[in-house]
C-alpha cells in the first residue's frame, strides 16, 4: 500500500536521540476505522485494550521508516514496529503525530475538549441503558 501524502517527522526518543518517520494519510475506509476505534479504545475503563492495540497496528502501518538505500520500510507489522520505533515512548508520539496529521480536529486542542466531554457523559448514558427495563 502506497504511503498518501508522506510527510517526514523528527522524534526525540527517550534517549534523547532524533529519529526520522514518515507519517501519511490515511485512505478513506482504514482512516474511518481507526479513527472511529482508536480514541474510544484507550479511555480508562471503557476501552479495550486488545482493540486499541490492533488499532495501533492498523494505524502504524502508514507509518515508514527513511532507508538510505531508496523505498523506505513501512511499519506494516507487530515485529516492524518493535525493530523500528526504540521505545514505547516514542511509539505514543508516533501515534499523536498521525492523528493529527490525519485529523484536523485533532491538530488544534478540540479534540482533548472532545473526549474530556464523552468521558464525563458516557458512564450516566450507559447506567441509563443499563437500567431501562421497557424492553422486556
Amino acid at each position: 500500500m502506497p504511503l498518501l501524502e508522506p510527510k517526514e517527522i523528527t522524534i526525540k526518543t527517550q534517549k534523547g536521540d532524533d529519529k526520522t518517520f514518515i507519517i501519511s494519510k490515511f485512505p478513506a475506509v482504514a482512516g474511518r476505522e481507526i479513527v472511529a476505534k482508536y480514541p474510544l479504545s484507550a479511555m480508562p475503563k471503557l476501552g479495550e485494550y486488545q482493540v486499541n492495540e490492533e488499532t495501533m497496528l492498523k494505524l502504524m502501518a502508514y507509518v515508514a521508516v527513511p532507508r538510505d538505500s531508496g523505498e523506505p520500510i513501512q511499519l506494516t507489522t507487530r515485529a516492524l514496529v518493535d525493530n523500528h520505533v526504540p521505545d514505547w515512548e516514542t511509539l505514543a508520539k508516533i501515534e499523536l503525530e498521525m492523528m493529527g496529521y490525519n485529523c484536523s480536529f485533532f491538530g488544534d486542542g478540540r479534540a482533548s475538549n472532545l473526549f474530556e466531554g464523552i468521558a464525563q457523559k458516557l458512564p450516566q448514558l450507559i447506567t441509563k441503558i443499563m437500567t431501562y427495563r421497557d424492553w422486556e
